[in-house]
């Protein structure tokens, strides 16, 4: 089985040990994937212990564990890194986590920014990006045009006509 952040690990191999403070990521998508699997075991302890200490304090214990709780975790998507490695700094990750909540499927976009402290990643701060805008692959239709199903209707009457 595959650990719940994607990378292809088993859980216990990946980030289990991250989660139970035997070890401690080597790099900011390493802690970004953790978090990510803390949210969805419900270790909120680790979204605590992870946070920056100048901005943990910002963080509201209760909403933090309802969330956790409350959606299904479908996935982790790490779209870019800048920075971030094991001799660095300082760091960003841009991901996206998709979770299920009241019904809906939502995806989380966001730019997260890791430093570390004495050694050690710690999350600082994370601002949440805007979808993608969505490319058409085709010619746009018109409702007065000619139905791309060729019944030789027009779109309107034909697969453009509102429900």
């Amino acid at each position: 089985m595959t650990c719940i952040c994607g990378k292809g690990e088993s859980l216990e191999t990946c980030c289990g040990p991250y989660l139970s403070g035997e070890r401690w990521p080597e790099t900011a998508e390493d802690l970004m994937r953790a978090r990510y699997t803390a949210y969805a075991t419900h270790n909120i302890d680790f979204i605590f212990k992870s946070h920056h200490p100048s901005s943990v304090s910002s963080v509201d214990r209760e909403s933090t564990e309802a969330w956790s709780n409350n959606a299904e975790w479908l996935g982790l998507e790490v779209n870019k890194t800048e920075l971030g490695g094991p001799s660095d700094e300082a760091g960003f990750v841009e991901f996206v986590a998709r979770y299920k909540f009241q019904g809906a499927t939502i995806p989380h976009r966001e730019r997260a920014q890791f430093e570390k402290l004495e050694g050690k990643w710690f999350f600082v701060d994370g601002k949440e990006l805007a979808a993608q805008p969505v490319v058409r692959e085709g010619p746009r239709v018109g409702r007065n045009d000619p139905c791309p199903c060729k019944s030789g209707k027009k779109h309107k009457k034909c697969c453009g006509k509102a429900a």
